[in-house]
């Protein structure tokens, strides 16, 4: 095992490195967060929680990913983070296979990896822990909280990408809600790309007259749902729900377009994963999978959170 020396209270002690090589003894600890959709604004309180955690920690963090859905190129840079030495390394999970072997080559090699966003809830994956939201209970969640859905309605359900394993949970989670109620649905998928997306879900809505009601899975496409109604169809008797917490959904969930969101809690998902694995790393002490939680979040928490998502935390 790698170790070095610090000299605490006029004391040698060796603080054990767990990290495969011995550039951890060299200097400070590097780790990488690795994702897809990299740019999605999802990721701001993600990256204020890694930066913060890094800071605490004293650690190097970068973060890096896709532009969109590419497992293949996501799990290549998983490879080329192992070659180009970092310590660590924080994975959005997105499939729950197609990460398997590269997880598997980076412990291999002495490089930790645990997930962030998404894991792999379904099958065995060599990753040390997962700092997600259970994705099937909080679109469950959402589906027995929208209780303003008359039974027997129509709705409309909506992922912003497809081959995302969390947002296809959310999906199940609310299909099985709804089931229980009587409530039927039709789903799309809206796209990642917001102006697109808000068309995309207003032409559906004009196209199928019977449905007044959007539940989303994602936050490009709650925003989206909010966007097509308050534009095409204000004080038409429509409404929409979905994910996560922007100044955007917030207002929103204010003005009642949307009447309510599920957080979850991004800012630890990016400031765990740096303390996890820096622990890890020093001290051998084993990562541990942590809920990032499903809060329901009306317009009665919209201004105590408003400045909170301005300032990048919420």
């Amino acid at each position: 095992m790698l170790g070095v020396f610090r000299v605490v209270a006029g004391v040698a002690t060796v603080l054990p490195l767990v990290c495969g090589t011995a550039r951890a003894a060299e200097g400070r600890l590097r780790f990488v967060f690795i994702t897809t959709c990299r740019d999605e604004a999802f990721f701001g309180p993600v990256k204020q929680g890694m930066r913060d955690a890094a800071r605490r920690m004293e650690v190097d963090c970068d973060f890096i990913g896709t532009p969109g859905v590419d497992v293949k190129a996501q799990a290549a840079m998983v490879r080329q983070a192992v070659a180009d030495g970092y310590h660590g390394i924080a994975l959005n999970i997105i499939d729950p296979v197609a990460f398997d072997d590269v997880v598997r080559e980076a412990r291999a090699r002495g490089v930790p990896v645990v997930a962030f966003n998404s894991d792999d809830q379904r099958t065995p994956n060599a990753r040390l822990s997962g700092i997600c939201q259970n994705y099937y209970q909080a679109g469950l969640s959402l589906g027995g909280a929208a209780t303003y859905i008359p039974p027997g309605s129509r709705v409309l359900l909506t992922q912003h990408d497809l081959g995302i394993s969390s947002l296809d949970d959310r999906l199940r989670g609310l299909q099985d809600a709804l089931r229980k109620r009587g409530i039927r649905w039709k789903t799309i998928c809206s796209t990642n790309e917001p102006a697109k997306a808000t068309e995309v879900i207003a032409a559906e809505l004009k196209a199928n007259p019977d449905i007044r009601f959007v539940l989303a899975t994602g936050l490009t496409d709650t925003e989206a749902a909010g966007h097509a109604i308050e534009r095409h169809f204000a004080g038409k008797g429509y409404a929409a729900a979905g994910f996560d917490l922007t100044p955007e959904i917030l207002r929103m969930l204010k003005s009642g377009v949307l009447r309510m969101t599920v957080d979850q809690q991004p800012y630890g998902q990016g400031f765990y994963p740096v303390v996890q694995l820096a622990l890890y790393c020093r001290y051998g002490i084993e990562p541990s999978n942590i809920d990032a939680g499903a809060t329901i979040v009306t317009a009665k928490d919209a201004d105590r959170l408003l400045e909170l998502t301005r300032q990048g935390y919420r």
